[in-house]
């Protein structure tokens, strides 16, 4: 079993990365209110931790820790975020649109278009203009 210790380290920091991406990514996705986005990075956190887990092999369980520690620390600061954001949003509006004002008239049409003639699509009629 000591043979493979020093791959599941490795496995496991290396899940344990893609965990701590993931919670990163979580956490931003919570903070501009994205909850499909933050689903689907936490179903891909799911993956990274459970491959961080590897590492507990060789006798090594801090990329387990870090990689549950990041998505704890992502789920309080991504909804803090957002709120902050928030408040801040309704303390500092954005200054109403001023309207374009100028003093050229509407523009007007150069010619008056024609009324479509009704006809048939794909029959041909004879007129007495178009034996002529």
């Amino acid at each position: 079993m000591r043979d493979l210790a020093g791959f599941f380290l490795w496995a496991g920091i290396a899940g344990a990365g893609i965990a701590l991406i993931c919670a990163i990514i979580v956490g931003v996705a919570l903070a501009i209110g994205n909850a499909g986005l933050a689903g689907g990075t936490g179903a891909v956190w799911i993956g990274g931790a459970l491959l961080s887990l590897g590492a507990g092999f060789s006798g090594q369980w801090i990329p387990a820790l870090v990689a549950v520690g990041a998505l704890i620390a992502a789920l309080v600061l991504g909804p803090v975020v957002r709120s902050a954001l928030t408040a801040f949003v309704r303390r500092h509006p954005a200054p109403p649109e001023k309207p374009i004002i100028t003093n050229a008239p509407p523009p007007v049409p150069s010619h008056v278009p024609a009324k479509p003639v009704p006809r048939a699509v794909g029959v041909h009629t004879v007129t007495s203009e178009s034996i002529r």
